[in-house]
């Protein structure tokens, strides 16, 4: 059975969206089997991959109201073992759709249970906001990844993240655990970067990545040619570090299995 992993902060600009993206293509390129979900209205992950949205038949949207069924939603992508349940801006309303539904809370995760056994990873690329859509996306996952921008407004984020999933974890999901915070958009000189680490260390002292992404102008152009930063720029230091993540976490992963 695959492993899914949700992206999750609900600051938004911290990487959440290239962190699915790269990741999902090393993976892929390690020979692992990987659905994405954009689980985010904004749709940067669908757009990262030169999906034209207005040529999608079904979407996330779709599978999570049961109009259709996730297999049903899946597009392929050019980039070798990776595949996408798309979104466009209709996701939106979702989060209103979904209160007067009964298991509100579980919809993902029901959609999710037949891919389970077809991926080896599926990564939810989630809203930056802690509603419903996220609550589902938490519900669903085994494991959470949260990427974190080094600088203070990052830490109050943190620990209201840190509270959902908590809630998540008592209320419907208590295998739910860290698979890791990831620091991004790293830059070693700033003083505030070593500052920002040593307190996330202190109260998060076995969750953090020791993979750390740094700031680098191959993960910033490559969307823009609907390509991850491996195939724009496989030399770059962006695409070394998410190798250098997917690695760890594949390590992470048979420790344990073991």
């Amino acid at each position: 059975m695959g492993k899914v992993i949700a992206v999750s902060n609900q600051k938004g600009g911290v990487g959440k969206s290239t962190t699915v993206v790269n990741l999902a293509a090393v993976l892929g390129a390690k020979g692992k089997k990987v659905l994405i979900v954009d689980f985010d209205p904004q749709g940067n992950t669908t757009t990262s991959f030169g999906i034209r949205k207005k040529s999608i038949r079904n979407t996330v949207y779709e599978v999570l109201m049961g109009e259709c069924t996730a297999f049903e939603a899946v597009v392929a992508t050019e980039f070798r073992g990776v595949s996408m349940i798309p979104t466009t801006q209709r996701l939106s309303g979702a989060t209103a759709a979904l209160m007067n539904m009964k298991d509100k809370a579980k919809k993902l995760d029901t959609a999710l249970e037949q891919a389970r056994d077809f991926y080896d990873f599926i990564l939810i690329d989630c809203p930056p906001t802690l509603d419903m859509l996220t609550i589902n996306a938490l519900v669903a996952a085994n494991s959470v990844i949260v990427p974190l921008q080094c600088e203070f407004l990052s830490l109050e984020g943190l620990v209201e993240l840190n509270n959902t999933i908590e809630r998540v974890k008592k209320n419907f999901n208590e295998g739910l655990h860290y698979e890791g915070i990831l620091f991004t958009m790293y830059v070693e000189r700033y003083k505030v970067t070593g500052q920002i680490v040593k307190e996330v260390k202190k109260y998060f002292p076995k969750q953090v990545f020791e993979t750390v992404i740094p700031r680098n102008i191959a993960l910033s152009e490559a969307p823009s040619f609907g390509m991850p930063a491996l195939y724009y720029d496989k030399k770059s230091k962006g695409s070394k570090a998410y190798e250098a993540l997917a690695k760890e976490i594949l390590k992470n992963e048979k420790k344990r299995r073991e």
